[in-house]
């Protein structure tokens, strides 16, 4: 379809172009010259997803999720934007929503046709949303949990042609982990190592999606009595290290003439679950490792189903 669009443009203008001239001999009167283009974008995102999966861990405890996104970047490579989703509260205690702010740049190497860069910055936001909600950890240290899940990390990356490679590195404690919520120690400077590809295939204008993953959180669960009845009294996973993947294909396509329309089917998943996994349970806010009536394994592989459309 684009490709149809493209030709019929080039004809568009060499026709245009001829009547141009035609009536060059009938009139002097010059054309008034077009206003240039701006040099600032905005994109606007819809997406409905059967499962939403970061970093291999699910943030809707399994259950469909509704997200969108605004972003507005300039020529100069500078890029900003803001994303929501909803989320689940068995995830993440008391939050519905995640609101991600983000900004940075993008720029290319000229030495190196096809080599580009990436460094930027982004807030992961959970309204309403805390450790200070987790009733079995209250219950435990007293009233004087008040730490919330938002976490802050800044990010560089490469790209080259069709893959990209990306570190994030956090400013803040890892979704709130620190002493006072049971780790053994503050979680800022936790890290998050990715590899992508987005691969073109030469049918149906199918896209191949790669992707793999390793979180390094600083810290572990702490195995102190004090938080036993938080935490489950056996305890046989204190890390929330990972590695995650997903695999899959993409489409953008047109419905009634419309563009921007785009879907994608994944298998997404991580090595950190099951009943003994600290992602088995009950997600940031949950630092229970016994098995729990109603717990899932928020990181099991499934196939995920987004469709959605940009404008």
């Amino acid at each position: 379809m684009r490709q149809q669009l493209l030709l019929t443009s080039i004809l568009a203008a060499l026709l245009a172009n001829n009547v141009a001239i035609a009536d060059e001999t009938v009139s002097t009167v010059a054309a008034p010259a077009s206003a240039p283009a701006s040099p600032w974008t905005i994109t606007t995102t819809f997406n409905l997803t059967s499962d939403y999966y970061a970093r291999g861990a699910s943030q809707s405890w399994h259950q469909p999720a509704v997200q969108g996104s605004f972003d507005v970047g300039h020529s100069s490579g500078f890029y900003a934007g803001i994303f929501g989703s909803t989320v689940s509260e068995r995830t993440y205690v008391g939050a519905r929503s995640e609101i991600d702010l983000y900004g940075g740049y993008n720029g290319t190497f000229s030495a190196v046709k096809d080599l580009g860069y990436t460094v930027g910055v982004i807030g992961y936001l959970y309204p309403n949303g805390g450790w200070h909600k987790y009733q079995a950890l209250t219950d435990t240290v007293g009233s004087s949990v008040d730490e919330n899940f938002n976490t802050w990390e800044a990010n560089a990356g490469l790209s080259y042609k069709w893959v990209s490679a990306k570190v994030s590195y956090g400013l803040t404690n890892w979704y709130g982990a620190q002493k006072s919520t049971g780790w053994t120690s503050d979680s800022d400077g936790s890290l998050y190592y990715e590899l992508n590809a987005l691969v073109p295939l030469p049918v149906w204008g199918l896209n191949l999606i790669g992707h793999v993953g390793r979180l390094d959180v600083k810290g572990e669960l702490s195995r102190d009595p004090a938080f036993a009845g938080a935490n489950g009294t056996t305890i046989v996973e204190t890390s929330a290290d990972m590695t995650d993947y997903k695999i899959g294909l993409s489409k953008t396509f047109a419905i009634a003439n419309a563009e921007g329309f785009n879907a994608s089917l994944v298998y997404v998943g991580g090595s950190n679950g099951g009943s003994n996994g600290y992602w088995g349970q009950n997600g940031y806010g949950g630092a229970s490792f016994t098995t729990t009536p109603g717990a899932k394994d928020l990181t099991e592989g499934r196939f995920v189903l987004t469709v959605g459309r940009t404008f």
